[in-house]
């Protein structure tokens, strides 16, 4: 098997980085420090996400016909490398990326896209999404958020929690229920976020400032043309979502990079040659190293147009184990990065925190493997 990168591969990398070196600002790692939900974050990502789009590097992967170039799933995803590597300067605009556009390219109406891909494409609009629940959050499909079939549209009622980025989004990917049918009765809206009717709460958090919210609809019309995909399509629509979404955050390449930055310090400090430190890298790396192996053997399957399997959910595991293990160590040994010393750790903390609940929580991620890959019974 080869493990390598192609000169094209490497020259697209290459490009990549370029790009950053020249556009990225000196203040980057401070504002990276505040977390994508941020306004900080967020109103950079406005100004950059438009300047990566003009060197046709935002949505590389994206069809021609939809505004992309056409290229493959591994042009995307070392498009993310890169920019998680450097703290993510798309801010919370990788979702729209990553999982939203795709999803409006297979299942949205030919209205829907029209109005919401461009608008994604102008590097302008943040999306949020309503999905876990003070009642559903591991098991989705509990929800209760209710969304009554009125004149013209729905008129939705309920309360969504942990809803990352919705204190400064625009749009607002919702579930809801229509019935008590459990998988069913569940339909997709793509709600304005300015609707009357809707009241959002900041949780306050170690995680970020803006990262994470409670979202409260009180009789929320929306218009019936903005039903995502056909009534009873919901979970289909849910899982290829969400299966975009679980690996389309390299969040290893920014632990890697921390790993790094740790060496240099340790070498410039003294301490590198330490037997302990020394073995404990070695095994930070190596879990580092396992959960990029296991991304790309889902990428590669995904550029093969294979269906989506429990690889997802294991590479999803080892990501959080390598994310974890890279912020205990750099925490062990060089705690004062915490305590304002370099932002950029601080930045990195705080994402590791995260980690193992944001896209799906890692222990639900094994009771899927646990499922789909060994088998065992459960509700898939």
């Amino acid at each position: 098997m080869e493990f390598g990168w192609t000169e094209q591969q490497q020259a697209y990398r290459q490009r990549i980085r370029d790009f950053l070196d020249k556009t990225l600002p000196d203040d980057w790692d401070n504002i990276a420090l505040h977390g994508p939900g941020s306004p900080q974050q967020t109103a950079y990502s406005k100004e950059f996400c438009p300047k990566l789009h003009a060197e046709g590097l935002f949505v590389p992967h994206w069809p021609e016909k939809f505004g992309g170039r056409g290229g493959d799933s591994w042009d995307h995803f070392i498009l993310g490398e890169e920019l998680w590597q450097v703290g993510e300067p798309r801010g919370a605009q990788y979702m729209s990326v990553n999982w939203i556009g795709p999803v409006l390219m297979r299942y949205g109406s030919p209205e829907q896209q029209a109005k919401f891909l461009p608008e994604i494409l102008g590097g302008k609009v943040t999306w949020c999404q309503g999905f876990s629940e003070p009642s559903a959050g591991s098991d989705l499909a509990a929800l209760r958020t209710h969304a009554e079939p009125v004149e013209g549209g729905y008129s939705v009622t309920g309360a969504k929690v942990w809803t990352s980025y919705a204190g400064l989004g625009d749009y607002c990917f919702l579930l809801a229920r229509t019935s008590s049918d459990r998988k069913g009765g569940i339909v997709i809206l793509l709600v304005d976020m300015d609707s009357p009717g809707i009241q959002v709460k900041d949780i306050p958090s170690v995680i970020g400032r803006g990262d994470i919210h409670e979202v409260f609809f009180d009789e929320v019309f929306v218009p019936a043309d903005r039903l995502l995909g056909e009534i009873g399509q919901a979970w289909e629509i849910i899982n290829f979502g969400l299966a975009n979404e679980r690996i389309g955050i390299p969040r290893y390449a920014f632990s890697e990079k921390m790993l790094h930055r740790a060496v240099e310090r340790l070498k410039k400090d003294g301490r590198y040659n330490d037997p302990v430190i020394q073995d404990r890298l070695g095994r930070v790396l190596a879990l580092c190293q396992a959960a990029r192996l296991l991304v790309y053997k889902v990428i590669d399957e995904r550029s093969k147009a294979k269906e989506p399997n429990a690889y997802g959910n294991l590479a999803r595991w080892s990501v959080v184990r390598a994310d974890q293990a890279v912020n205990d160590f750099m925490t062990e040994f060089m705690p004062d990065g915490l305590l304002g010393a370099d932002p950029l750790q601080t930045a990195h903390h705080q994402r590791a925190i995260a980690a193992g609940i944001a896209s799906g929580a890692a222990e639900i991620q094994l009771n899927l493997a646990a499922r789909r890959h060994l088998n065992l019974p459960g509700d898939r």
